[in-house]
């Protein structure tokens, strides 16, 4: 089987790639997993440690083919509010809950709960749910990423 040889961050390979695969966020978070691609390819990701694959990375794999990442449109809670200082303090309490959190100028995006979006409702936030790809901010241990 084929293995990944290389990861590189988006942005740092030039398209076209060989191929695409689509993983949800949960899927992207791996050290060793077998993977196949939209048009069949196999193979193996296996790295020295746990990998956040991002949407846009590239897989080198053994051959020089680069198979690109894709994140998975998932079902998504759009927090917001007409209070700037409120979203700072709303994305407090995410983070206070380590919930993996999209942190944009204007609005916070997370994993739909509905826990979760009542507090925020509560808290005075505006909760709307919507599908996209999730791309949580890595966090101050995630090597770049």
């Amino acid at each position: 089987m084929l293995r990944v040889v290389e990861v590189r961050k988006a942005g740092e390979w030039a398209p076209p790639a060989a191929d695409r695969v689509v993983l949800p966020y949960d899927a992207r978070h791996r050290r060793r997993r077998a993977l196949e691609s939209e048009r069949g390819l196999r193979f193996l990701l296996d790295r020295g440690e746990a990998t956040l694959l991002r949407d846009g990375d590239g897989l080198v794999l053994q051959d020089g083919r680069i198979v690109v990442i894709e994140a998975a449109a998932e079902r998504l809670l759009e927090i917001t509010t007409d209070a700037p200082g409120l979203l700072i303090r709303l994305a407090w309490h995410l983070g206070n809950r380590h919930l993996p959190t999209e942190i944009y100028e204007d609005r916070l995006v997370i994993r739909e709960d509905h826990v979760i979006a009542d507090m925020m409702t509560a808290l005075g936030g505006r909760v709307r749910p919507i599908e996209a790809p999730f791309n949580p901010e890595g966090g101050a241990y995630a090597h770049g990423h």
